[in-house]
């Protein structure tokens, strides 16, 4: 028997179809996180230009504090955009977050230094951390469950974990656009007006972001859910009455997440700058390798979960950087060089690419479709501003408390326990029937 030919119309419009989501959900997460990455890798500059100190250390500290600031609001973004992407649609959130995270980065890149205009610099730089922590909270939240949802039921973890890889993307783009600036630039171009130039940059990511997310139709099972019943008026209140086992779990599992993002991928340049006393352009290129290989293993390591699942994998992960990280740090601690830094980011890489990559399918499954926004966006929010977004700060406190290098590691190793007690929970949260609320039908995680 032969199968049916299909036009090439047809086909194109088939592979659109598919292709067209992962797009609009990628767009506003990479610019998203090109800025959190590059104001991880400018904090030096921006600790030097906007707080004025007279203390290096210090003022790195009141810097990676300010980029800590944008996580502890994003619980607030949580609630009122990740609800709003349950009873409004995933497209109507989508679309606000990446044009309020476009009008925070254009605020960073055009503050006025302290020297210059004061206090108000400071201010400035503070508000757009707030405005872009804002719309991160309820980006997270939406994206992922689009993806998830218009992904086949046998893709999920794949189709989810581009959300991972364009985190990785981003901060690959925002480690080049760094390593640029610190090559062809003198030290005293980048402090005076080169640092300004990747975040202006990025702005170009908006409009695109934009103009695809409004061309994009929701996900069909999202349709299909809002068609059988009236979507949940207060998604939040459901949550924490019915649903708090699973936001438990999704802290667990996005602190792990969180941490290891903003420790090893974003701010580990900074510590080996500041810290190690490597050169910028080395740790930064280090970074850059280190980022392509996780944007490589990322959607990998989403397949082979759709094969074995999630938790197994997860767990695997977990283990390998509990065990590892210190003796890792411990060793590039040693001997700091350029060739010890990458070989430790590269090693690195692989178990944080395996754990990264199916966690937004791990973390959609724990919820209904009427609430999933919702949970994946305050899970996300809440670990985010009490550990992940607080790591850098975290880790440069320990590493001048105890005045050892590799310090940062129990940091890591905590987070990674958060994550095994969270994946040993997951076991049997994800095969328990749930329910939306009064009045409404009992559905199943999918």
């Amino acid at each position: 028997m032969t199968r049916p030919r299909v036009s090439a119309p047809a086909a194109a419009e088939a592979a659109s179809s598919r292709v067209r989501p992962i797009a609009a959900a990628v767009a506003g997460n990479v610019l998203e996180w090109f800025d959190i990455a590059l104001f991880g890798y400018y904090s030096t500059i921006i600790a030097t230009l906007f707080f004025p100190v007279g203390n290096a250390a210090v003022a790195t500290l009141f810097a990676v504090g300010t980029y800590g600031l944008g996580f502890v609001i994003r619980p607030v973004g949580a609630v009122v955009l990740g609800s709003l992407g349950d009873t409004r649609g995933r497209k109507a959130a989508l679309t606000i977050t990446i044009a309020t995270m476009a009008l925070g980065t254009a605020a960073i890149g055009l503050a006025p230094t302290y020297e210059r205009a004061g206090i108000v610099g400071p201010i400035v730089i503070v508000l757009a951390r707030l405005l872009q922590g804002f719309s991160a909270g309820g980006e997270m939240g939406s994206a992922t469950a689009f993806l998830f949802e218009h992904a086949a039921p046998n893709r999920r973890a794949f189709a989810a974990s581009f959300q991972q890889a364009s985190q990785a993307l981003a901060m690959l783009l925002g480690s080049l656009s760094a390593a640029a600036v610190a090559s062809f630039l003198t030290p005293e171009q980048a402090l005076d007006w080169g640092w300004r130039v990747p975040f202006l940059a990025g702005l170009m990511i908006a409009p695109i972001g934009i103009y695809i997310r409004r061309r994009t139709h929701e996900p069909a099972e999202f349709e299909a859910a809002r068609a059988q019943a009236p979507l949940a008026a207060h998604p939040v209140r459901i949550l924490l009455r019915d649903n708090r086992a699973d936001l438990l779990v999704g802290f667990g599992l996005f602190t792990c997440w969180a941490v290891l993002v903003n420790f090893f991928l974003i701010f580990m340049p900074t510590h080996a700058v500041t810290v190690l006393g490597i050169g910028q352009a080395d740790a930064l290129y280090s970074n850059c390798i280190t980022l392509l290989l996780v944007l490589i293993l990322t959607p990998l390591f989403g397949l082979l979960a759709d094969r074995i699942g999630t938790i197994s994998l997860q767990t695997t992960a977990a283990l390998v950087l509990l065990l590892g990280s210190l003796p890792a740090l411990e060793w590039l601690a040693a001997a700091p060089s350029a060739a010890r830094l990458l070989a430790v980011q590269l090693a690195i890489a692989v178990p944080i690419a395996a754990f990264t990559g199916p966690a937004p399918a791990a973390l959609a499954r724990l919820f209904p479709v009427q609430i999933r926004s919702t949970g994946m966006a305050i899970s996300h929010s809440v670990a985010g501003a009490t550990f992940g977004g607080l790591a850098p700060f975290a880790t440069t406190s320990l590493t001048l408390a105890t005045g050892n290098p590799a310090s940062p590691a129990w940091y890591i190793m905590f987070a990674c326990c958060a994550a095994l007690a969270a994946l040993a929970a997951s076991r049997r949260l994800v095969r328990t029937p749930v329910s939306i609320g009064d009045g409404q039908p009992k559905v199943h995680r999918s």
